[in-house]
């Protein structure tokens, strides 16, 4: 599988100690600053499917408008942490993933026009990125979602497979790093390519399985998901190094609480994928969305 890989940077600070006592306050409050100042290896994964469709799901302001407000957001933050941490010091990653990679080239073009890396330039070429990348960004985001509206080609975004077998590029080897992965999608999982099932397990979260399973309108949704062992199949629990951001969960306008059904199968399967931490948000209004992603950032 190919995947386009965007990274601008951002840190967040130091190392973790692993001496840390719960009957030691002052040495819990060494320990959190020491993982504040980690560099940050934050990844984004783009779920371009017709979540994105003003047609096919209408929203005000449009998903895509959402989604482009939230990367300018983070590129927003990746140049306030810049100038916290310093030119010199300043060595952090961010990159933007496609699952699969987009097969129009143009967009393959405008991606490789915004992968940065911090960690081996010298400091004027972080201060000409720190002046150029929002206006870069900007225009390339813009390109990616005007591009991906006009071919109107929906095959979904293989979140369930990239988890499976590619989610390792997120988790820098040096453990200096804080792994953090953000997905945008609507929590609706489907890609043609992965329909895998195993007993109450699948390889996708679609509305069709919520009404085979009757848990719409269900007051028993929760028991008999854990009665039936209902979710998303996992094949791995070793990603103890990374934290996932979900950020643009929207329900179906007439099953509000597929909210809650999404959220609890998404808690399961990170879970069981043994993610050290994770954070499932709703969609919302840009400015209330950033407040929760910059916390969860901070945090």
């Amino acid at each position: 599988m190919k995947y386009i890989l965007l990274t601008f940077t951002m840190m967040l600070f130091s190392c973790r100690s692993n001496d840390a006592k719960e009957d030691q306050p002052e040495v819990r409050a060494k320990t959190m600053l020491n993982d504040r100042q980690k560099q940050l290896n934050l990844s984004i994964l783009l779920d371009l499917s017709d979540r994105i469709d003003p047609k096919a799901n209408p929203d005000m302001p449009a998903h895509f408008q959402k989604d482009s407000a939230l990367i300018s957001y983070l590129t927003e933050y990746f140049k306030s942490e810049i100038r916290s941490k310093g030119g010199h010091a300043a060595k952090p990653k961010m990159r933007i993933i496609f699952s699969p990679n987009p097969a129009d080239p143009g967009i393959s073009k405008a991606a490789e026009k915004l992968s940065t890396d911090l960690s081996g330039l010298m400091p004027v070429e972080k201060k000409k990125i720190y002046d150029n990348i929002g206006n870069t960004v900007t225009e390339n985001i813009s390109y990616i979602y005007r591009t991906s509206l006009r071919q109107a080609y929906w095959p979904g975004s293989d979140i369930w497979r990239f988890f499976k077998n590619d989610v390792d590029i997120t988790i820098d080897p040096d453990t200096s790093y804080r792994n953090i992965l953000v997905i945008f999608t609507d929590g609706y999982l489907f890609h043609a390519d992965s329909k895998d099932a195993a007993g109450n397990r699948y390889a996708y979260l679609l509305p069709g399985l919520l009404d085979k399973y009757k848990l719409r309108n269900n007051p028993q949704w929760s028991k008999d998901i854990d009665k039936l062992d209902f979710g998303l199949i996992s094949k791995r629990a070793d990603l103890d190094r990374l934290e996932v951001l979900v950020v643009e969960v929207t329900p179906a306008t007439k099953h509000k609480n597929d909210e809650d059904i999404i959220r609890k199968v998404l808690d399961k399967w990170f879970a069981e994928m043994k993610i050290k931490k994770w954070k499932i948000l709703n969609t919302d209004l840009p400015q209330i969305t950033k407040g929760r992603v910059e916390s969860f950032l901070r945090d």
